[in-house]
């Protein structure tokens, strides 16, 4: 979205007329004239063999696919490392055909997004695969150099309404009227971007309005022919889990993946939360290895299951 509008929703009322018909039908005499026959001309009756009409075979009804996903209330045991959406498909085909770059991928989030925190050991070869892991080198090389790099959507205490405006775009790299989201689609062109905004104002902002602007950040990346990875956050700070739950449920709605970092960060101390700022809201140095990891592992899992589509 480049320029910050206030968008107006006309709402278009459709009336419907019932116009009822009347059929008239003729009035016919009570009794029909007889048709005499003549008297000396007899009557051949022709029997016509009746053939038989051939008959169509019925249709087999459509049993519609069970949707076996779970529930955007069951978020918390959603799978870390999600799995190749139909959507996904579509989005990725659409930009491949569209001319995204297959070997670029964004972040788009606050601080806990940066290249320090973020990913970017993968740049900087500060990284060990294990066995099962060895695979993913592919990734890294396929990637390379946007894994140590802050995007134009990537600023401290960006949330997700601040990525919807040009206030808070970047003045040199940015067009004038240009959002930090839409700048850093057109500089980037990446064909995936993990949406990852874990920063909120609940006492000043309600939630639903957190909502409403993540759907605008996710339509405007999906325009863009780009794969958005939605990310869950390990920290609670509004006391009842309600903004991983409007992710779950975008995840759901959209039918977009979803990296569920709080559930992988579970098993780690504090849960992955930093135990000396102690402030509910910041990851420890340890998480960020992890949450790092796991990223890395979505980003390969999702790009070699799409990279081969036609």
């Amino acid at each position: 979205m480049k320029n910050r509008k206030v968008i107006k929703t006309f709402a278009t009322m459709a009336f419907l007329l019932f116009v009822v018909l009347n059929a008239c039908a003729a009035n016919l005499p009570a009794t029909l004239p007889a048709v005499e026959q003549p008297a000396d001309e007899a009557i051949t009756v022709t029997e016509t063999a009746i053939q038989p009409t051939a008959t169509e075979a019925p249709t087999p009804e459509q049993t519609p696919t069970e949707d076996l996903r779970l529930k955007p209330e069951d978020w918390k045991n959603w799978p870390i490392i999600p799995e190749v959406t139909e959507k996904s498909r579509e989005i990725y085909l659409l930009g491949i055909q569209s001319g995204v770059n297959p070997s670029a991928f964004s972040k788009i989030g606050d601080c806990q997004n940066i290249k320090e925190s973020f990913m970017g050991i993968y740049d900087l070869n500060r990284y060990f695969l294990s066995e099962n892991q060895k695979d993913w080198q592919e990734t890294i090389d396929n990637f390379r150099g946007y894994f140590n790099r802050d995007g134009k959507a990537i600023e401290q205490g960006l949330n997700v309404a601040a990525a919807l405006s040009p206030l808070q775009a970047d003045p040199n790299e940015c067009q004038p009227n240009e959002s930090p989201l839409a700048c850093e689609l057109r500089v980037a062109n990446p064909s995936f971007a993990f949406v990852a905004f874990e920063r909120w104002w609940p006492d000043i902002t309600p939630p639903d309005q957190y909502e409403k602007y993540l759907r605008v950040v996710l339509d405007t990346i999906m325009a863009h022919g780009t794969v958005p990875i939605l990310v869950t956050k390990a920290d609670n700070i509004e006391g009842n889990h309600q903004l991983n739950l409007i992710i779950a449920k975008l995840a759901y709605e959209y039918d977009l993946p979803l990296y569920n970092w709080w559930r992988a960060a579970q098993p780690l101390p504090h849960h992955g939360m930093d135990g000396e700022r102690n402030d509910g809201f910041h990851i420890s140095t340890d998480a960020w290895t992890e949450r790092s990891a796991y990223a890395l592992g979505t980003l390969d899992h999702l790009w070699k299951g799409l990279k081969g589509i036609q």
